[in-house]
C-alpha cells in the first residue's frame, strides 16, 4: 500500500533546530569525526543496470552499508558518533575549555570517559554502535534487548564489552526500561528514538547518519529523482530526507518511506496525520524495523519532507535478499540483511504497480537511490532465508566493490 503525504506541514521548511542538526554543515562535522576512526572508509555505491531494465526505470544506485565501520550496518554511524560527541562535551564542561576530536584519547578525556556509562535499547545494530563507541573511549555500556533479539545479535553486542540486559516484551518495552534504569542510576541514554523532552541525543544519532547521503551525492553521476528508505522509528529516513532537502532544496528527489506491513508505525502515523502507537502483532522478518511507535523528532521531519509512505510484506524483503545474492546480468552481488533489503522491496512493489508508479512519478527515466542499511548481521538467519552464507558470496561482492 502507498499513500501520498497529506499532512498540513508537508513541504514546509524544517524547524530551525532540525535544519541545523541535519544540514550540510552538520554532515561536514560528521565527516571530520569519521576521519579519526581508524577503520573508516566510504561505503560502496553500486550501480544495478540490469535490475533497472527489469523494473523499467532509468537507473538504480545502491549505497551498501554492510561495509560500515566493521559493524555491517548504518547504525555504526549513529550511536558511536553520539557517544563520542557526549564524551567530548562532558570533557569541555569539566575541564572548562574547548576539547576537539583530536583529544579524544588524551589522558584528560580518557579519565572523564571512564566515569561515564551509556545505555540504550536495541534490536541489535544500534546497541552494537553504542557499545563500540563506549569501548573506543573507555566508557561503560549497558544495552537492553527484548525477547525477539536473537542470541547471535546479543553476542555480537557483548563482544564490545557491553553489559547485556534482557527485557520482556517488545522493542518499545526495552526503550522504556532503558530510560527507567538509566534515569535511576544517572547513566546517559543514547536512544535512536525520541519522546517528549528527549530529542537532542537522538538528533546526534541521526546526525551521524547524514554521512550516508553525503557520500552518495559525492559519487552519483547525477542526483537521484527517487529515494526509497526504510523506517523503523523513522530516524534513518528522516535524516536522509532532511539532508537531501538541505543539499538540493527544490531539486530534491521524490522521497518514499518504506515500512514493514507488520510494524508500520510511520505509515500509520502518516495515514492518521499524528503519531500512532501500534499494538504488538505477528513478528516481521525485518526484525531491525520491528518498531511500534515513531520517533517524534523523526515524524516532525518526515511530515514536512517525505513525499509518500508505503508498506511491504515479509516475502518482498526476502525476494530482494535473494535477487541481490543472485543478481541479473552483470549486476554486482550484494549481501543484504532482511531489514537492509526493505527499501529496495519498496521499489520492487512500486515499480510493478501502475497506480503506484503514477502516484510517485516513477518511469523509465527515473534515477533511483536505495540504501542497503545492513548486511548479514545475523548470518544464520541470512542462510535460512537465502540458502547461501555471506562467505559464499563474499568473493563476488568484494570483486564488484567500488
Amino acid at each position: 500500500m502507498l499513500i501520498r503525504n497529506q499532512h498540513p506541514d508537508y513541504r514546509k521548511p524544517l524547524a530551525s533546530g532540525d535544519a541545523e542538526t541535519l544540514g550540510v554543515e552538520a554532515g561536514e562535522a560528521v565527516a571530520r569525526f569519521l576521519e579519526h576512526r581508524p577503520n573508516h572508509r566510504a561505503t560502496p555505491l553500486r550501480a544495478l543496470p540490469a535490475l533497472a531494465r527489469d523494473l523499467d526505470v532509468g537507473a538504480i544506485q545502491l549505497k551498501d552499508e554492510g561495509y560500515r565501520l566493521g559493524l555491517g550496518s548504518f547504525k555504526a554511524l549513529g550511536g558511536a558518533y553520539a557517544v563520542i560527541r557526549l564524551v567530548l562535551e562532558t570533557a569541555e564542561a569539566r575541564l572548562g575549555r574547548p576539547v576537539g576530536i583530536d583529544e579524544l584519547l588524551s589522558p584528560d578525556v580518557a579519565r572523564i570517559a571512564t566515569s561515564m556509562t551509556f545505555g540504550c535499547a536495541t534490536d541489535g545494530n544500534h546497541g552494537r554502535s553504542v557499545a563500540q563507541g563506549a569501548q573506543l573511549v573507555g566508557a561503560r555500556s549497558v544495552i537492553f534487548v527484548h525477547g525477539g533479539v536473537s542470541d547471535n545479535r546479543v553476542e555480537a553486542i557483548a563482544r564490545y564489552g557491553a553489559e547485556m540486559v534482557r527485557v520482556a516484551g517488545t522493542y518499545d518495552d526495552s526503550v522504556a526500561e532503558a530510560a527507567r534504569v538509566c534515569g535511576a542510576k544517572g547513566w546517559t541514554v543514547v536512544s535512536d528514538t525520541s519522546w517528549p523532552g528527549y530529542e537532542r541525543i537522538p538528533g546526534l544519532v541521526m546526525q551521524g547518519y547524514t554521512a550516508i547521503m553525503r557520500e552518495a551525492l559525492e559519487k552519483l553521476p547525477q542526483p537521484p529523482t527517487h529515494v526509497f528508505v526504510q523506517a523503523g522509528v523513522g530516524g534513518i529516513a528522516a535524516a536522509m530526507a532532511a539532508y537531501l532537502d538541505a543539499r538540493l532544496g527544490d531539486e530534491r528527489p521524490t522521497f518514499v518511506v518504506v515500512d514493514p506491513a507488520r510494524a508500520a508505525c510511520i505509515f500509520e502515523t502518516a495515514r492518521a496525520g499524528e503519531p500512532v502507537k501500534l499494538n504488538h502483532g505477528e513478528p516481521t522478518v525485518m526484525a531491525m524495523l520491528e518498531c511500534y511507535e515513531p520517533s517524534l523528532l523523526a515524524w516532525r521531519i518526515l511530515a514536512r519532507k517525505a513525499d509518500a509512505f508505503m508498506t511491504v510484506e515479509d516475502e518482498d524483503a526476502v525476494e530482494v535478499m535473494n535477487r541481490l545474492a543472485r543478481p541479473l546480468g552483470h549486476d554486482p552481488v550484494v549481501v543484504a540483511g532482511e531489514s537492509g533489503a526493505a527499501g529496495m522491496a519498496g521499489l520492487f512493489r512500486a515499480a510493478r504497480d501502475p497506480d503506484m508508479r503514477k502516484s510517485i512519478g516513477l518511469d523509465a527515466h527515473s534515477r533511483v537511490l536505495l540504501i542497503v542499511t545492513e548486511g548479514a548481521t545475523d548470518p544464520d538467519r541470512y542462510r535460512e532465508l537465502v540458502g547461501l552464507t555471506p562467505a559464499d558470496l563474499a568473493a563476488g561482492q568484494e570483486a564488484t566493490a567500488k
